[in-house]
């Protein structure tokens, strides 16, 4: 099935609508600005499917839901939504939450196509109706790690607070770098004030530190004191997660925000779709689209593809996943089942690391 994001469709026959139900974090303490960009890429994806005729002659309709960062609420939306009738559930960031979501939408037969959550067991065990657009987090970390050495940093610091992801992220960072000759050294930041963060990373030799933590807290104050003790002067700070990319960070930090590499999942140049799509999303957004708003967009592409292909049957949709080929804003997309993850993935989106250039904090430079 090859499917662009907005081909000639019919006209409008005046039916029903065709619903998908859509996650995302609008509130705190979710990561409101991701959830924001992810909403805005979804909305003008929709937009330019209806501007095309729809499905099938009828409009599609989001039907949103805001998980706040909490996995019970999100459960408690995929039942509404299911309930409601939606053909496909899209979205989520957060991957705590979106792990909830998925598990829920493959036991009540619900396709769901997650956009942004990367956690590599977004399934406990082989999911046939969940679909995956963001890379696994085991494949761009190490994308990450490899960066590190690459510049010189072999003895790692992670400032990590407690959660599935971000233990997840520092087991990948150690089994990757160990047999490369580096090292992890961890910091615990609900044990430790941001001033004994920097007492413990001044001892432990690092040259580097990842912020493993929340966006601002714990994040902007380890950052601002880091920045500010004069032992640390050396320490390169990076944020694989990807903080940095929303401008949030950059209000709140200014230049010490910049310079700290970070994960985004863009190309290091968009096609004809892509550059459209970004020109739409800076309007709509009134600052520069992260890449969460270019995955809302194609998540929305994609479901579009199927639904016109398939129709709105659910066990249908799921059953496409395989044989999707949908043009998306960063590249043709396809899934396919990857060893080690459960649900069907794309494999694999572009990935950079890239930061804010300390010469001018409002651009940002790819670094690999």
């Amino acid at each position: 099935m090859t499917t662009p994001p907005s081909p000639p469709g019919p006209e409008r026959t005046g039916g029903s609508s065709v619903r998908i139900g859509v996650l995302a974090p609008l509130t705190r303490p979710g990561w409101v600005e991701a959830g924001r960009h992810l909403l805005a890429g979804m909305e003008l994806a929709a937009g330019d499917v209806n501007d095309a005729g729809g499905i099938a002659g009828s409009p599609l309709e989001l039907v949103v839901r805001d998980t706040a960062a909490d996995p019970h609420r999100a459960t408690a939306a995929v039942d509404e939504l299911a309930h409601l009738g939606v053909a496909a559930l899209a979205g989520e960031y957060h991957s705590v939450v979106a792990r909830a979501a998925a598990a829920r939408a493959d036991a009540l037969g619900l396709p769901f196509l997650c956009s942004s959550a990367v956690l590599d067991a977004l399934t406990e065990r082989p999911a046939k109706w969940v679909a995956r657009l963001a890379p696994a987090q085991s494949h761009g970390w190490r994308i990450y790690a490899d960066f590190l050495l690459g510049a010189g940093h072999s003895r790692i610091a992670v400032a990590a607070d407690q959660s599935v992801y971000w233990a997840s992220g520092t087991r990948i960072l150690r089994d990757h770098l160990a047999p490369r000759g580096g090292t992890v050294v961890e910091l615990d930041v609900r044990a430790l004030t941001p001033t004994a963060v920097c007492d413990e990373l001044a001892a432990s030799g690092a040259t580097a530190l990842l912020l493993l933590a929340g966006h601002p807290e714990p994040a902007v104050p380890i950052v601002r004191s880091v920045r500010r003790d004069r032992r640390l002067t050396e320490i390169m700070i990076g944020a694989p997660a990807g903080q940095p990319e929303f401008a949030e960070w950059a209000r709140s930090l200014g230049g010490d925000g910049a310079g700290v590499p970070f994960l985004r999942y863009l190309p290091e140049r968009l096609g004809p779709l892509g550059a459209r799509v970004e020109t739409a999303l800076r309007e709509r957004l009134a600052q520069a689209p992260s890449f969460v708003a270019f995955e809302g967009y194609d998540t929305i592409a994609v479901l579009a593809g199927v639904l016109r292909s398939g129709g709105m049957d659910r066990a249908r949709v799921a059953a496409s996943w395989p044989h999707v080929a949908v043009e998306g804003t960063r590249g043709l997309i396809r899934f396919s089942r990857v060893p080690g993850i459960g649900v069907w993935q794309w494999a694999w989106p572009p990935v950079q690391v890239a930061d804010r250039d300390p010469a001018d904090p409002a651009r940002f430079r790819v670094l690999a």
